[in-house]
């Protein structure tokens, strides 16, 4: 396995190997296996490369180690993103974007190219109406969003840049030119129809994929929000926090007394090896083969669907059973979260509860915002950045419709019709997930084990 680092040389990269990915606790099962012969075992399997998918031929630097890949590769897997929804654009659109256009080219010379797996997420659909199902549906070039209205990505892409150049040529600080980026990506997405500047930028991404991919076998693949593992290589493990995993900790410490969105609003979650699963199975079904259906969400919202009520349950559920600790030692004690389903019910509840400043009121009146305890404390810094956060989230805690994954559905049977029984073990139905037992038993004790405590 060549494995291609964001770093500028190999020193860096092989830092980054150890500390990053096989040093972590996930590679503890594999450490036990092979003992002293760990680091032996790994070198053999693993080449770590310093790269950057945003640069042309992936950034590599050694023609000889180039030429090499580009005669060995059979399988390409593009798992390189910028995953924050508020990152500067020009970051952002060299990752997602381009950075997937340069690793198809990539894969255009390998002499040997089986299959390119692409990474994407399944909110690259926007907000969908009340009840509806996301296809699995590939996008087309100029789509947008917003009816009457034309994306066009090179267009784009020029704009950054005379953005950047205009901010350069007034001698710009660096700190305005990040928020100016920022401000901008969430301009454009929002022009057609997009939430935010990653899911926009990943759109994109996957339109230049699909329209230049010529006859590269290729796959995307669409997870949902992505958990702790269910299973492999053990239950509960987790790489930092993320989208409903900040309210769980925020509320489990005492921070979080209620929160913003519908009681039936189905938060879609998947454990990590679900989708690591999923992942392996298509390569193995796809291989050398040119299909009209490469799209797979791996979801759970319409075969096992979990809603806010029900997290806001177990959550309470599990922190009454096992509260966290305070600094000084004592259990932080929890109450039931109260769920705002309006922004009517959000003013009221602020009103009744805390003296705010109008202009404040008035601003927090405008917008949807996640609301902490400690927060309102004349810091409107402070207030402002929980806005912030509201703003970026509104469209996944009042999501109405669900994703199908008839795509993957069909994966899974015929993973069970053709293949042996080894490849059968790689389970990603989400209809298996006990949502109550995996949440109180795994998830949220992997949360604070892995992510919170570390």
């Amino acid at each position: 396995m060549y494995l291609l680092l964001r770093a500028s040389n190999d020193d860096l990269a092989a830092n980054r190997l150890q500390d990053e990915i096989i040093g972590t606790y996930l590679f503890r099962v594999l450490r036990d296996e092979w003992g002293e012969d760990f680091d032996s075992f790994m070198s053999k399997k693993v080449i770590v490369i310093p790269g950057d998918v945003s640069l042309e031929n992936l950034g590599l630097k050694d023609e000889d180690l180039k030429n090499e890949m580009l005669k060995e590769i059979e399988v390409l897997v593009n798992f390189a993103a910028s995953t924050k929804f508020d990152e500067r654009f020009d970051i952002s659109m060299g990752v997602n974007t381009t950075g997937a256009l340069n690793v198809l080219n990539f894969a255009k010379s390998c002499h040997e190219i089986n299959v390119l797996l692409h990474i994407s997420t399944a909110y690259v659909s926007g907000e969908i109406a009340d009840g509806e199902a996301v296809k699995e549906k590939p996008f087309e070039m100029t789509q947008s969003l917003k009816k009457n209205s034309k994306l066009d990505i090179h267009v784009e892409m020029n704009l950054l840049e005379k953005k950047l150049d205009e901010l350069r040529a007034k001698n710009a600080s660096e700190i305005t030119i990040k928020y100016a980026m920022k401000d901008y990506g969430l301009e454009r997405a929002n022009l057609y129809g997009w939430p935010n500047t990653y899911v926009f930028t990943k759109a994109m991404g996957e339109m230049l994929l699909v329209h230049y991919k010529d006859n590269v076998p290729l796959i995307i693949i669409r997870p949902t929000m992505v958990t702790s593992t269910y299973k492999d290589p053990f239950p509960g493990w987790i790489e930092g926090i993320r989208t409903v995993d900040s309210v769980i900790c925020g509320y489990g410490q005492g921070k979080l007394a209620c929160f913003l969105g519908h009681p039936k609003t189905i938060l879609d979650m998947i454990p990590a090896d679900m989708v690591i699963n999923c992942v392996i199975t298509a390569i193995v079904a796809h291989s050398n083969q040119v299909s009209k259906n490469f799209i797979y969400h791996v979801a759970s919202s319409s075969r096992n669907p979990l809603r806010i009520s029900d997290v806001i349950n177990i959550t309470f559920h599990y922190f009454t059973k096992s509260p966290l600790k305070s600094k000084n030692g004592t259990p932080i004690i929890v109450s039931k979260m109260q769920l705002l389903t309006s922004m009517a019910a959000f003013q009221s509840y602020m009103k009744n509860r805390y003296v705010l400043p109008l202009k404040v009121l008035n601003v927090v009146n405008e917008v949807f915002c996640h609301f902490f305890q400690d927060v309102y404390d004349d810091n409107f810094n402070k207030i402002q950045k929980v806005i912030g956060l509201g703003k970026m989230y509104k469209p996944y805690v009042f999501f109405k419709a669900v994703f199908d994954d008839t795509n993957t559905e069909n994966l899974r049977r015929e993973t069970k019709r053709h293949l042996n029984k080894e490849a059968v073990g790689l389970g990603f139905d989400p209809y298996s997930i006990d949502w109550t037992d995996y949440m109180m038993n795994t998830h949220i004790p992997g949360l604070t084990k892995y992510a919170l405590m570390k």
